[in-house]
């Protein structure tokens, strides 16, 4: 079986760099908030070229810590709304929630996936305070429209950068485009950590002061408690373990890139929809290949019966989530018509010419 993503075989790459870590950090006998997590966050901060970068536990918590420390701050108010697309994973929108704040979906860009920039403001109202966009898919969700609107109606901008860490928009890294950024290290990742972890960019000093503040139970000074916080801190086996990934990123992407194109170029099927490549092939670093078929289900089957694994990013709309029931109602097509054509196929570092290849004949055999 070619396995979607083969994270054991990611990781044994690296596996003696990431021994020595574990060991440093067994040694140290520090394990919350010390050396490592220091050493990471300033690592990744220099790559994303952000004067802040906080770890936190989990990529969900790097977003509800940033709207909680709007809340704080005086930025936003409980039940203000946030403009979020309506195709992304949950975490985007469960975040909101959270704070007591109001998702408003908006349709993707057929081509893109992402969030339609020509569709956000006729959803803008006196309540709204924040869009968020998703690079989705790991491609660069951005441009000069989304900056016009979020200055003309005062707008912050989050970035969801859980699947884009190393795109570029014009030279300028994900993480660094809008306000505030929220990161994913859950293994499968680009950047993927050996279990749960997240961070969060900013250039705003005082923002990034309250989020660190709050993620520690709301404490930046020990015992004395300035806020209502909670605990979401990246623990320092984790940090040591990306710090060692960190330095291998451009590679994996690079490597990436180069299957991506490799499928566009031999993928030969009329049946299928395939992802485009964007003028500048930096703004995606292909977190996923993401083709679209009217026959997703009798592909899936058939790649199965070959020994190829896929995977369905997302198979449920939120909407019509029952967690969300109280969004059932909502109508949107394009969401909805993508969740029943999308099929992700394998895209990783360790896929060998021979894996690729079959891949391929077996899609144009299809």
């Amino acid at each position: 079986m070619i396995k979607f993503l083969d994270l054991q075989k990611i990781n044994a790459q690296y596996q003696e760099d990431l021994k020595q870590a574990a060991n440093r950090v067994i040694d140290s006998g520090w394990y919350i908030l010390g050396k490592e997590v220091a050493s990471f966050e300033e690592s990744l901060s220099a790559y994303i070229e952000t004067s802040n970068a906080i770890g936190v536990a989990n990529g969900l918590d790097a977003l509800r810590l940033i709207l909680k420390a709007y809340i704080e701050m005086g930025v936003m108010s409980v039940g203000d709304e946030i403009i979020v697309p309506a195709n992304t994973f949950i975490a985007s929108v469960l975040a909101i929630t959270d704070n007591g704040l109001k998702p408003v979906f908006v349709e993707p860009d057929v081509k893109t996936n992402n969030i339609d920039f020509y569709k956000i403001e006729e959803k803008i109202t006196n309540k709204t305070k924040a869009i968020m966009v998703v690079h989705l898919y790991g491609r660069v969700c951005w441009s000069e429209k989304l900056e016009e609107i979020a200055k003309k109606h005062n707008l912050k901008i989050i970035e969801d950068n859980a699947q884009a860490i190393g795109a570029t928009y014009k030279g300028t890294k994900t993480g660094n485009l809008g306000d505030v950024a929220a990161f994913s290290f859950y293994p499968g990742k680009n950047l993927g950590a050996l279990g749960d972890a997240g961070a969060v960019t900013t250039n705003d000093n005082d923002l990034a002061k309250t989020i660190k503040t709050l993620s520690n139970y709301g404490s930046n000074q020990k015992y004395q408690h300035q806020l209502k916080g909670f605990n979401s801190r990246m623990d320092e086996i984790q940090a040591a373990f990306l710090s060692v990934k960190l330095n291998y990123l451009e590679k994996e992407n690079s490597i990436r890139k180069s299957i991506a194109i490799k499928y566009i170029n031999e993928i030969k099927n009329e049946n299928l929809i395939l992802p485009d490549l964007p003028e500048d092939e930096n703004e995606h670093v292909w977190h996923l290949f993401v083709i679209k078929t009217k026959n997703r289900d009798k592909l899936r089957a058939y790649l199965e019966t070959h020994k190829i694994d896929s995977l369905i990013h997302y198979p449920i709309p939120i909407h019509k989530q029952e967690a969300y029931k109280e969004f059932s109602n909502y109508s949107f097509p394009i969401t909805e018509n993508l969740q029943e054509q999308i099929l992700s196929i394998p895209i990783s570092s360790v896929l060998d010419i021979n894996e690729l290849t079959k891949i391929i004949s077996t899609i144009n055999s299809y």
